[in-house]
Order: C-alpha cells, then structure tokens, then sequence
C-alpha cells in the first residue's frame, strides 16, 4: 500500500502571504495585510482585508486542473446566473479578465458575501433551495459547455478505479476484494445509465450544503469549481440525506418546488445511487491524487489506512444493494 511521500515540490509551495498579496497587488487590489485562509483543499482560498474597501475573497486555482478555457466557462455560467438574477456569486472583472496569472499561479477574486449552513431539515428551506435550482437549471439547458467536461462513468468511475490500482493505494490483503466489488458496483451503475437516458445540462455539480451560505434572503450559491455537463438530478440529491423514509419526504418537498417552474423528468430518480456510487470512487481516487498535497495528510490522517479500504468495501457493497431496490419515490 503506498504511502505519502510528498513531492519535492508541492503544488502551492511557493504561495506564501507575500506572495499572495503580490498577486492581489498585480491586478490594484491593495489588502492590508490581514489574510484568513478559508475552508477549501482543492483549490487555496482567503479572505482579504483592505484598509480603504471591504474584503474581497482570492481564490487561487489548483495547477493543472483545469484549462484557462474551462475556467472562463465557470466564470461564464456564474455571470450568466448572476445576470438572471440567481444568487451566485460571480467573479470581479478587472480591465475586462476575471482569470489573472501570476508567477505560477492562476487566479479570481471575488466579493465577500456571508451566510450560514441551510438547514436542510426544513420544509421552506427545501422549497426555496428546489425553485432556485429549478431557475439555475433554466439557464444551464440555454447552451451546452464546449470545453467543460461531462459527469460520465467513465470520468467517475472507470479512470478512478484504474488510478487507485495502478498507483498502488489499496493493500495488498484488500486489493482483489475491492476491485471485485468496485467492478460490481460499476456493472450495476451501468446497467442503470443505459435503463434511465437522461438529458443534460450545464450544472452546478457539486450542490450539497456546504456549498450554499444561507442568509435572511435565501441562499447564495458559491464554489462553481465542480460545474459540468450532466442530469439535473446530479444538483437535487446531495440535498437529501437520512433513511429512505426521510429523504423520500426531502425529495417530495424539492421536486413539488422545483416543478412549479420547471419540468423534471421522473426516471432520473433511478440515477440517484449510481450518481452516489460514482461520487464515492471519485472521492477515493480525488484523495489519492492530492495526496502528494501536505494539506491533504493532515486534513484526511485517515485515508489510505486499512480501515479506510474496509469501510469502502463495505460502502459499495452497500451501494450494490440500494442500486437494486426501486428508486426513492417522493
């Protein structure tokens, strides 16, 4: 099983304070000094202080990642919803360009804007979350990404199950048990994509709680890093969590919201634990790939252990199950 063994030079080594204010400083924006690092392992994010104008937030994108193309495209849909009157948050432009380059490093900065968790739990909270992803999905299905991916198995699935194996993650006493079940789980995935063909449209793509900040006058959606081309459903599921009874409820609640201003299509319900099950192995494999990462050790001291691949096993066994049972039925 491998072990971390970081590289000589990680990827934001060289993003210190200085650095990061000599950046801000490129494009006129002065800070003070002040720097809070905020919550956020894929990419470096900090709120900055100004001494003669209210913070503003950098995000600095991880190296490699993503194209300059792709990450004008985010920065489109985000001004695009923003232009539709949809809470997002869109990045500033400065002289016209809302990607700026700096040494190594790519950047946005964006206005600060606070909130708090929503609180899934309650029925005006899930109403209100269903008709502003209902409105945010009027605008995807407008024009396709051309440079954005597609949420696909084989992006999720396929090349994460092979990055696993072939970079030596998973011990030796685990390997073909994990890759016996992965495939099974993989199998089932497929079996459902082909039994429930679902149109798609540019998405938020990764649309859980911790991704919208809650305020007095609904949500503002942030962290558009994960948008891409699949099935609405992918913005609706994260939403729900509990036993089957509890999030039948949820989901009853968002898609009578939703559908007040846009139509879904039902048989995407089917879609809901293979579009889960892709999401675990993604993780596994995101982990792994990072983890040459100092921040990812320390953040995740947990992945990588035996323990680890246990639970995964007894997870996607458990994903093989539910991907078996009807579809939630709100």
């Amino acid at each position: 099983m491998r072990s971390a063994h970081p590289e000589s030079s990680p990827p934001y080594a060289g993003l210190t304070p200085d650095r990061v204010l000599d950046a801000l400083d490129s494009i006129g924006i002065e800070g003070d000094g002040r720097l809070i690092a905020l919550a956020s392992y894929e990419n470096r994010v900090y709120q900055v202080y100004r001494s003669d104008a209210l913070p503003v937030v950098a995000k600095f994108y991880r190296p490699n990642r993503w194209t300059d193309d792709q990450i004008l495209e985010e920065h489109d849909l985000v001004d695009e919803l923003a232009a539709n009157d949809l809470p997002a948050i869109a990045a500033i432009a400065v002289a016209g360009k809302t990607l700026h380059h700096f040494d190594d490093f790519r950047f946005a900065v964006y206005p600060r804007r606070g909130g708090r968790a929503p609180e899934l739990e309650h029925r005006p909270v899930l109403e209100q979350l269903g008709r502003t992803i209902a409105r945010l999905h009027i605008v995807g299905v407008r024009r396709p990404f051309a440079h954005r991916p597609a949420l696909t198995i084989a992006a999720f699935g396929d090349e994460p199950r092979a990055y696993l194996l072939e970079h030596d993650f998973l011990p030796p006493d685990l390997r073909a048990t994990w890759t016996s079940v992965v495939d099974q789980a993989l199998q089932s995935v497929r079996r459902a994509w082909l039994a429930a063909p679902a149109a798609t449209l540019r998405l938020h793509g990764d649309c859980h709680g911790s991704n919208v900040l809650w305020t007095d006058d609904g949500p503002h959606f942030v962290d558009f890093d994960d948008a891409r081309t699949g099935p609405a459903v992918q913005d609706l599921w994260m939403l729900l969590s509990g036993e089957r009874g509890a999030m039948e409820s949820q989901l009853r609640i968002v898609l009578e919201a939703y559908q007040s201003l846009r139509d879904f299509d039902r048989g995407e319900l089917a879609l809901i634990e293979p579009l889960r099950t892709l999401r675990l192995v993604h993780y596994s494999a995101w982990l792994a790939r990072r983890w040459d990462d100092p921040a990812f050790p320390a953040a995740f001291p947990w992945f990588n252990t035996q323990r680890y691949w246990q639970d995964r096993i007894l997870e996607l066994r458990e994903q093989i199950a539910l991907m078996d049972e009807p579809p939630l039925e709100p």
